[in-house]
């Protein structure tokens, strides 16, 4: 990581404003753990038998922004970008990835989800989930995938330090 160029979550704002600044702050968390590093390191992986390494994380994100935000508010039957079913363990094997083809897709889906984010009336906007076979709303939806980040940038942590050192952020 050779520099910080993420944008800090404001202190005050209204729900929606919070919501957004920190999914964005964790988006760019994510990439920046995988800053400087050539697409074998992004693939290296965790320690056997797992296949997580960080451009896992960034294949299985783009299948956590499509699955809560395209396929809850758009399309339900929209297919997944790695698998043919919903099998999000299916992106954590980046053998034969690389961080063009993984990046495309993680900056793509994100790109999305913030165009769904952005033009929805409300947080309450109700979408159905069909892995649940329910509703869910947005606010929901914004919240689930904030931990989401959350939990895989603390993998993200552990891989990044193991790889060359670094840590922090």
């Amino acid at each position: 990581m050779t520099s910080d160029n993420r944008i800090g979550p404001p202190n005050f704002g209204s729900e929606r404003d919070m919501l957004r600044a920190f999914l964005d702050y964790h988006r760019a968390t994510l990439a920046m753990k995988c800053e400087g590093l050539t697409d074998e390191e992004l693939r290296q992986r965790s320690m056997p038998p797992s296949t997580l390494s960080l451009l896992g994380l960034v294949r299985h994100m783009a299948e956590v922004e499509r699955a809560w935000f395209r396929r809850v508010f758009e399309d339900n039957d929209a297919p997944m970008v790695w698998s043919d079913k919903p099998d999000f363990q299916a992106a954590y094997d980046a053998s034969a990835s690389t961080r063009d083809e993984a990046f495309r897709a993680w900056e793509a889906e994100v790109e999305k989800s913030r165009s769904i984010e952005r033009e929805a009336d409300s947080l309450d906007l109700a979408g159905y989930q069909p892995r649940w076979d329910e509703e869910v709303s947005l606010r929901m939806v914004m919240v689930h995938v904030l931990l989401e980040y959350g939990r895989h940038n603390g993998h993200a942590d552990f891989l990044r330090e193991g790889l060359d050192g670094t840590v922090g952020a």
